[in-house]
């Protein structure tokens, strides 16, 4: 996985924050969906790597819980972790046991279950 991260990380579009991300999403049936950050001139505008993959695959006819792990790459010798966006996201369509996967260009990873990245999530049972 981390050289199609890496190869990946080529197609963000950061020209503001020089701050490339690329990510892949692995769906339980193998299928992967893979996201860049895209930016834009109005910050909130932009869109994270995370939620480029996870929003590929939702567009592709997937349905929550049919993922099963989530690789995200920063161009940055640190590890970089997922936003609260991503995560909220993220808690919203994974299981609570899913793996996330962060890695830097070197291979170095840190792995997460959702339920370690979003141990409070804001979910469907606060809306009753």
């Amino acid at each position: 996985m981390k050289e199609k991260l890496l190869k990946l990380l080529d197609n963000s579009y950061s020209p503001y924050s020089h701050f490339r991300v690329a990510s892949i999403v692995v769906m339980k049936d193998g299928k992967e969906f893979s996201g860049v950050n895209v930016e834009n001139a109005s910050y909130g505008a932009s869109i994270c790597a995370e939620r480029s993959a996870i929003l590929s695959a939702i567009s592709a006819g997937y349905k929550r819980y049919d993922f099963k792990e989530l690789y995200v790459m920063c161009d940055s010798d640190k590890i970089g972790m997922s936003c609260f966006n991503c995560r909220m996201v993220i808690s919203e369509l994974f299981e609570k046991d899913c793996k996330i996967i962060a890695m830097n260009p070197k291979g170095e990873i840190i792995v997460h279950t959702v339920e370690e990245l979003c141990p409070y999530p804001f979910s469907d049972d606060n809306l009753k």
